[in-house]
């Protein structure tokens, strides 16, 4: 079971790669963010869906994180400046930690979490690789 600290030091080391890659994210984000749609949710707005007033972590013009504890636990809520930014973001997340995925953020904590969260913050849960693993088939 994924601890608190472990989803904290998560968290830090994600914004850590953000604030310091060489380049940035920026070019990216600029050559690959062909789509404008409207406007995506924020930490604040997201965090509002499910009662919580985010602890803001990191908040950089690629990546936006906040820290949530509500009565159905704690948890990060990430966004992100484009969806191929979000992409990266999670190609770099432990394939054994679940995501709840929506537009352009993703939300980080325990499955039993992320379970209360989905159809308040309408997301996707991921499971494992985000790449080939989506909301699991009920069993057999």
């Amino acid at each position: 079971m994924t601890t608190f600290p472990r989803l904290a030091a998560f968290a830090l080391l994600a914004g850590l790669v953000a604030g310091c890659s060489s380049g940035g994210w920026g070019d990216y984000a600029a050559a690959g963010d062909t789509q404008k749609a409207a406007a995506p949710l924020t930490v604040e707005q997201l965090s509002a869906k499910v009662g919580c007033k985010p602890k803001m972590q990191v908040n950089a013009a690629d990546l936006r994180t906040g820290y949530c504890k509500t009565k159905v636990g704690q948890f990060f809520v990430n966004t992100f400046a484009s969806e191929k930014l979000k992409d990266e973001w999670m190609d770099r997340a432990p394939e054994y930690n679940p995501h709840l995925v929506g537009p352009r953020w993703t939300v980080l904590g325990p499955l039993e979490v992320l379970e209360q969260l989905k159809e308040p913050l309408s997301g996707d849960l991921h499971l494992m690789d985000h790449r080939v693993s989506q909301t699991p088939a009920p069993p057999k």
